[in-house]
Parts: C-alpha cells; structure tokens; sequence
C-alpha cells in the first residue's frame, strides 16, 4: 500500500485509491456503468435521497447484529457479491478476499467467473459461502458445477437471470479492455469470457445473433431448483412479477439487483424497487445489491424490508488498494458504520428496524405506477 493509502476511512477513500492502484483499462472494466451510467449512479443516489429518524435514551445493552438466512447464522447483515476475475484487482484474486471474509466473519458469494478454483476457496475459507450460477448453455455443465459446489461444502446456490447480454458498456470499450491472457474462468475449464460488451457485424440483428441462444426460461430455474440440494436464490429481481414468479418457481430467496448499473441502463435503484419486491415476495426472504456505501445505506435497505444486502465494488477496491487486508477494512467500516446507525436510531437488534426510522413515515421509495412494475 502507497503512503497516500495508510489512512482511508470510508468506503469512498478507497475508491479513490484503487483508481490509482488499478491501470485505467481495468478501472474501467471494474467501475463502468452500462451506457450513460445514470443507473450506476441512480444506485447510490436514491440512498443518499431517504432520511433517517434518530431516537435517542434507547437502551442498547445486549444489542448484536445476528441473523439466520436459509439454516446458517451470520454475526452481521452484509456479505460479498459475487464479482468475476478478481485477479485484476490483486495477484491472490478471490483467495485474498476469502481470508479477509473468514477474518471478519462475513458471508461471501463466490462467482461462476472467478479466476480461482472453487474447491481451493472452500478449503481456504471458515466463513460461509454460497455460489453464485451463471446458466450454462449445456444443462449437464450447470448440473456438474451444482453438485462440485456441493461437495465443496457452498451453502445455497445463487442463480442469475439479469445478464444474458453484457449490456453496453461504452467507458470500458472506450478504454479497450480485454481480459489478460493469464486469467481465465478457472472452473469453466479455463473458458475466457468476452469480459468487454458484445459485438455483433454490421447488418445483423441481434435476434438473430449467438447472443440470443444465451436467453433462458423459468423452466430452467425451476430445473435448477430441483436439481439442488441448497437452498436456491435468484438474483437479478427487479419487478414484481418476476419476484412473483420466482416464488412460484420454489426459489428459498430474492436478490433484488441490477446487476450494479452494468447491464440495461435507466433503469431504477435497486433501493427504489425493493418496497414493491417485498409486497411481491410475500414471507420470501428478500436480500438487495447496488449502491451500497455506508451503515446508512445498509439501515435503510434493512428498514424497507431487506434481510441483508451484498457489497460488490467496494471489495475490489479493497483489495485492490491493500489485498485482504483492503477487503477486512472495508468490511469493517461497513459493519461500524452499521452498529453506529442502528444505536442512533434506536434499534438494538435487527428486528427492531423497521419503517419508522424512515422519514417521512410513507416516503419509502417507490414508483408510483404499479403497470410499470409489472410489465
């Protein structure tokens, strides 16, 4: 770590550092946004726009953060998203980040994409991890990285429906990024995913295109159910009837993400969904990503009904800037930043947060055309 890096103290210090850590072809891969990036900034905005009620002369003896998600308690509500090569950000990739989550006791979300071996992050790990799918288009190579993740001992499957297509990512084609030679999709036989959005020649329609094939049906995510023998969440959700239809479909859990603003651009926050995901998911456990940057974002999110929420970019910046270390950091600012919300508004546990440290009481986000939701 630079001298410049000895001291960050929020999430946003090491942002700023890891722009210097990183080099500008892989900073943009890391940090870009889908188009315009109005929703990649929408994620952290819509937070900073919901205020907080402080309570105060509450007592706080024998307050903790504990929660059980799907049979496994976790000492506080924020775990690792998933995030694909970590390796750009640091020679040890997803393993430096696994030390720093079993250090700090954080639950982690291991990607199909990841340029280590999954069997050898397990083994490395004391902390919880789930696996997060990418459907592949042979059945038989989803149903063969299911059963290795669960003889490696990952406790849910993550499954995600929001990125058949990269999306259009302009910042990083501008920047020319391509994945190095060195790193590769380790537990997809070494596959080299187009890291950089997608091509198609002059004159062809998409929809006639090899991208097309890469578009699955709730037919397959009830297959993935079925052939699971964990829990199964679906992540990607942001309308309520595909929240609906994952319930029907048996899923144990929702994430409701936008895949970080790197996908469809102009679409809401995640934040600003999740009030009507809720209404939708009945007693389904729903858990949120996107824009996640302080205690307060992880209250309010907890407060609009979330269980827990996923923090993606903030740990490449870590890791990035100080390798596990930089990940154990971050985590615990977070978590502080946390505690220290939850004692100023008066809730002890997590059951005490609720809509009323929101303010005003109804101006929780929401879109006000239900139609719009639903289509």
């Amino acid at each position: 770590m630079t001298k410049d890096a000895a001291n960050p103290t929020c999430l946003a210090d090491y942002e700023a550092l890891a722009a210097q850590a990183l080099n500008p072809k892989t900073w943009a891969y890391v940090q870009s946004g889908a188009a315009d990036q109005h929703t990649f900034a929408r994620n952290q905005q819509a937070f900073a726009d919901i205020r907080l009620v402080p309570r105060h002369l509450c007592s706080m003896q024998g307050g903790h953060t504990a929660l059980e998600l799907f049979g496994t308690t976790f000492d506080y509500p924020i775990l690792i998203a998933p995030v694909a090569y970590q390796r750009l950000a640091h020679p040890d990739g997803e393993q430096a980040t696994v030390l720093a989550a079993s250090a700090m006791r954080a639950g982690m979300v291991v990607s199909t994409l990841s340029s280590m071996p999954l069997e050898d992050l397990a083994q490395a790990s004391s902390t919880p991890l789930w696996f997060q799918l990418y459907l592949q288009a042979d059945k038989a190579d989803s149903l063969a990285l299911m059963r290795r993740t669960e003889a490696a001992g990952y406790g849910a499957i993550v499954v995600t429906i929001d990125a058949a297509l990269n999306g259009c990512r302009n910042a990083e084609q501008r920047a020319g990024f391509t994945l190095p030679d060195a790193i590769s999709a380790v537990n997809l036989n070494g596959q080299r995913i187009a890291a950089q959005a997608m091509s198609i020649a002059a004159g062809e329609s998409l929809f006639q295109s090899q991208h097309a094939a890469r578009f699955h049906g709730w037919d397959d995510i009830e297959w993935v159910i079925q052939q699971s023998r964990r829990p199964v969440l679906v992540k990607g959700i942001m309308s309520p009837h595909d929240a609906r239809r994952a319930v029907q479909a048996g899923a144990a859990g929702l994430l409701v993400s936008n895949h970080g603003g790197r996908v469809l651009d102009t679409v809401p926050a995640t934040i600003e969904v999740l009030p009507a995901i809720m209404d939708a998911a009945g007693n389904t456990p729903v858990l949120l990503d996107g824009g996640i940057r302080r205690g307060t974002d992880v209250l309010k999110a907890l407060a609009l009904g979330a269980k827990a929420v996923l923090l993606g970019r903030p740990i490449i910046h870590g890791l990035a800037v100080n390798g596990p270390s930089g990940v154990a950091h971050v985590l615990h600012i977070l978590r502080t930043e946390f505690e220290m919300a939850m004692m100023l508004c008066g809730c002890k546990t997590l059951a005490d947060i609720d809509r009323s440290v929101i303010w005003p009481p109804d101006a929780s986000p929401r879109l006000t055309s239900k139609s719009s939701l639903d289509a």
